[in-house]
């Protein structure tokens, strides 16, 4: 039978394993946490709060979802699927997973355990109601990932945010850990030429997992000018983006794929 991860308690000092009630998870001391209408939970505690409504505003929630739906993120879905050989019996935890498109595809084609951590509401509700399959979680992954140790077979941060110690921490000693980073020609239209990050991305994590495969994946399409302004919507300082026409725009993600060195 397989393992499942255990949340645990996520407030300071605290840390004991949750267990679900009626509409609700707590802890023996007390700490209760709802289960919302669509099904997420949420542990976001107020002092992990960046702002009133942490996480991607609207517009760029819906604007990652309109391009997902579009189709035009699917080689990044079959690369990222291939790479990490997901099978029924992984447990996958996707950090900063969104609106839940590769997660919720990847459970389901793949039959595995999937859990998705994101500090966005929103966006962990757009991905519960559409992925009920899997378990999502309102909380912030940079202080705490609220799971048990050594819990999951499978770690995906796909252009997300990114805390070796926890990710060390939460792994299985034989798991897999994917780091999904833009390339530098990622969005070059849009905000110019960006930087190669692999070699910071893969020093940052030396120290806790050994590197085992690299892979670049580059893909272009015609925008509507619908979509280039919700992509906009979600990048740092992007260009001018007010052209009437279909634009191309190109797409790329420089896949890195590690294994956790054992304590």
């Amino acid at each position: 039978m397989l393992d499942l991860p255990v949340f645990i308690c996520p407030v300071r000092d605290c840390r004991l394993p949750l267990t679900y009630g009626e509409k609700t998870i707590l802890c023996v001391k007390g700490h209760s946490f709802d289960v919302s209408r669509s099904g997420y939970i949420n542990l976001l505690q107020p002092q992990d709060r960046r702002s009133r409504q942490p996480g991607d505003t609207a517009e760029a929630i819906q604007g990652r979802r309109q391009l997902h739906d579009s189709g035009h993120t699917q080689i990044f879905l079959q690369e990222i699927t291939q790479l990490c050989s997901f099978t029924s019996t992984d447990t996958v935890l996707d950090i900063g997973c969104g609106e839940g498109f590769y997660l919720g595809n990847i459970s389901r084609n793949t039959g595995c355990a999937g859990y998705g951590v994101d500090i966005s509401t929103a966006s962990i509700d757009l991905a519960a109601k559409r992925y009920p399959h899997c378990r999502w979680i309102v909380a912030n992954a940079d202080r705490l990932i609220p799971l048990t140790e050594q819990s999951c077979s499978v770690i995906t941060s796909i252009t997300a945010r990114m805390n070796p110690e926890e990710f060390h921490r939460v792994i299985r000693p034989d798991g897999r850990l994917l780091i999904a980073i833009p390339s530098p020609e990622d969005l070059i239209e849009l905000r110019g030429t960006g930087r190669d990050r692999t070699a910071r991305t893969t020093h940052s994590f030396q120290h806790l997992f050994k590197p085992v495969q690299q892979k670049r994946v580059i893909t272009r399409a015609f925008l509507t000018p619908e979509m280039v302004q919700g992509l906009a919507a979600s990048i740092y300082r992007p260009q001018s983006t007010s052209k009437t026409e279909p634009t191309q725009v190109t797409f790329g993600l420089d896949l890195l794929l590690f294994h956790p060195i054992k304590p």
